[in-house]
């Protein structure tokens, strides 16, 4: 059987496997007679891989009555084709050969090819993990970092992309025996692999974290087999922390006893906080917004002025011709003490300097005075207020328009809304009208909410802002 011989532009040149492949695939060049090899002193990873091949769904590229393959083989493809297992060619394309021809290997679990090809996988996903884990950065030349790393397999190319998006305002260089990568704070760029002999020497910054870890290590948590399988001994060289592993959890045991044998730390007495102002007396009529924002402030009716930073009353001229009633403060309102200062008050201003509006001639409140979020990690996500919760600081509410006195109520997204009519408001069915339904005879107008906005698509933002401009540009007219 003749042979053919492939060479491929690097050993992570995906985009030249996926080209040869479909060219031996429509030549029905059998797996068996093709030889495969790579230059490894060139790289040629495409961002698009299998972009072209058969996939689930869309026709076939190759042959027409040829079965397709399933989209799960790219994404597989894509990382074992990164590892260093130089036979890895062979089996992709063999494997790819035979979902073309045996239709029945895509459902079989236990197919050995399939099996070996997911491992490889898994190891390049693993290698990818542990060089995120274990780059460490020395500080060079001012402002550049640059890092030492020895991966297993061909992942640089493949990884770099992380490393810009997480030190997007940093230059840095990550050098490898196979391949280096440098971060301008523009564009990466990729270069042939380095020495170790270039790694650079510890700065300041290496001393402090070193000082860092050794105080935060628990040796009653110690756990040296967890600690080897998530931090092998292959990669221990290259990071300064290692060299303290081992006295640190020589004198574990020790330390352990001693924290043990300790006495016990005496209680902390704890006293109740001591307010910097006199809280208003249960049941007073706030006077002033300054009293108003007191009381809003120790108000415990829901669950959630417990856990937002502070109260957020309105701001603005008292006796304005429109007070501007959104839903609740977000994030920033809610550490800023100020409504709406996020971006949805952002969008809002930048409506009202479209239409010549000034900010300081309306009064700009929420319907709830406390902010409600979830936590996602280190991030306050905002959540709507619940219908108990918005009945809560409907007195709140109430008091503040009495105090401003407005000659018109603008009710922005649905939550204000209904605060503002005491019914539910369908803002899409009943925006860009005045009602006249409240007992003390003021107009209200709906509108969306600026978040709203925020939240749609691209394609269908432009149309939405121009009839909230128009909704607003009505609301303004009245005066």
């Amino acid at each position: 059987m003749p042979r053919t011989c492939v060479r491929l532009d690097g050993a992570a040149d995906s985009e030249g496997f996926r080209r040869e492949a479909r060219r031996l695939l429509a030549q029905g060049v059998d797996p068996g007679a093709v030889d495969w090899s790579d230059d490894a002193a060139q790289h040629g990873l495409s961002g698009a891989l299998w972009a072209d091949l058969p996939a689930e769904g869309g026709p076939p590229v190759a042959a027409p009555a040829a079965p397709r393959v399933p989209a799960a083989f790219a994404a597989l493809c894509g990382d074992a084709l990164l590892h260093g297992e130089p036979q890895r060619f062979t089996l992709l394309y063999r494997l790819l050969w035979r979902l073309l021809h045996e239709p029945a290997l895509r459902h079989d679990p236990l197919d050995a090819d399939m099996l070996r090809a997911q491992q490889l996988a898994r190891e390049v996903r693993r290698d990818i993990h542990k060089m995120r884990a274990f780059v460490r950065f020395t500080r060079v030349d001012g402002d550049r970092h640059v890092a030492w790393f020895e991966p297993e397999h061909h992942i640089v190319e493949a990884n770099a992309p992380f490393f810009m998006r997480r030190f997007a305002r940093m230059r840095w260089a990550i050098l490898t025996p196979e391949r280096c990568v440098e971060w301008d704070g523009a564009e990466l760029r990729f270069g042939p692999g380095a020495d170790r002999r270039e790694k650079p020497p510890p700065d300041a910054g290496e001393s402090l974290w070193l000082t860092y870890y050794a105080h935060i290590f628990n040796p009653a948590r110690l756990k040296l087999a967890m600690m080897r399988r998530e931090m092998p001994r292959r990669y221990w060289h290259n990071l300064p922390e290692a060299a303290l592993i081992e006295p640190l959890s020589a004198a574990a045991g020790e330390r352990s006893r001693a924290m043990i044998e300790a006495p016990p730390t005496p209680a902390r007495r704890i006293r109740a906080p001591i307010p910097l102002h006199p809280l208003p007396a249960q049941g007073a009529v706030p006077q002033s917004i300054d009293e108003l924002r007191l009381a809003a402030n120790a108000c415990r009716a829901c669950p959630i002025g417990a856990l937002a930073t502070q109260a957020v009353c309105g701001e603005g001229p008292l006796q304005p011709p429109h007070m501007l009633v959104g839903e609740q403060p977000g994030d920033l309102e809610d550490l800023a003490g100020r409504p709406f200062v996020g971006p949805a008050g952002q969008l809002l201003d930048q409506a009202m300097a479209r239409l010549g509006w000034p900010r300081d001639a309306v009064y700009l409140a929420n319907a709830v005075k406390h902010f409600k979020y979830e936590l996602r990690g280190k991030r306050r996500i905002h959540k709507t207020a619940a219908q108990r919760e918005a009945e809560a600081c409907a007195g709140w509410l109430a008091h503040e328009i009495a105090l401003v006195r407005p000659r018109a109520l603008v009710a922005l997204g649905a939550t204000a809304a209904r605060a503002l009519l005491g019914r539910p408001v369908a803002v899409q069915a009943e925006r860009g009208s005045w009602l006249t339904e409240r007992s003390d005879g003021l107009p209200v107008f709906v509108t969306q909410h600026p978040s709203a906005l925020l939240r749609l698509p691209d394609d269908q933002r432009a149309a939405a802002w121009a009839r909230w401009l128009a909704d607003l540009a009505l609301a303004r007219q009245r005066d």
